[in-house]
């Protein structure tokens, strides 16, 4: 038996979902309609609004439901530090897990030449006019360390220091409890040329 027209298209619609694919879109699908209708309405209404509601800081580029949001907002930041990262999901690991108190900067993707991802789409204009106002001292670059991410990272680097401002890059290597056998030759090699006195 097949599902119906508008199973099948909640089904579809589920896959724009990063890492679903059939099956689970599948076994969602089914799991709301079976078992769980006032969620399925629930995620509905929510996701509707979010939609509507939800666009980017004006400052950070970050999602905000605001015009800025609380963390440009804050008087309890370091206005002189900006970090800069690849997605809104990067500035919650790390408002959740470090004692970063500067700003943030959300470039919303990297530079990929292959894919036609230059300077001006991912903000870069953006930025350096935040940098020519002269209140930042400090960019911290936190950008994932993929090919793309390493690249993006060299090129703000450039901007920064062509503006006398300090750039810092997140350090790299071994992560705590993870065993040297597992960890891939690349990222050990890092650890050794970044290791710091004990």
């Amino acid at each position: 038996m097949s599902n119906s027209p508008l199973v099948n298209q909640l089904i579809e619609a589920l896959r724009c979902l990063p890492g679903v694919g059939p099956k689970s879109a599948q076994r969602m699908a089914y799991h709301l309609l079976e078992r769980d209708r006032s969620g399925a309405e629930n995620l509905s209404m929510i996701l509707d609004k979010a939609v509507k509601e939800v666009g980017h800081c004006e400052q950070c580029r970050s999602l905000s439901e605001k015009t800025v949001c609380d963390i440009c907002l804050s008087s309890k930041r370091i206005r002189s530090l900006i970090c800069i990262v690849e997605s809104p999901a990067d500035v919650q690991v790390i408002e959740q897990s470090a004692d970063y108190k500067g700003l943030f900067f959300v470039l919303m993707g990297h530079l990929s030449p292959l894919d036609g991802i230059g300077p001006e789409d991912i903000g870069l204009e953006l930025l350096a006019q935040r940098l020519d106002q002269g209140e930042i001292e400090e960019v911290v670059l936190a950008t994932n360390f993929t090919v793309e991410g390493e690249a993006t990272a060299h090129y703000i680097s450039e901007m920064v220091n062509s503006r006398n401002i300090k750039a810092s890059r997140i350090a790299h290597g071994v992560p705590i409890g993870g065993e040297l056998e597992y960890v891939n030759s690349s990222t050990l090699s890092r650890a050794f040329s970044s290791r710091q006195s004990f």
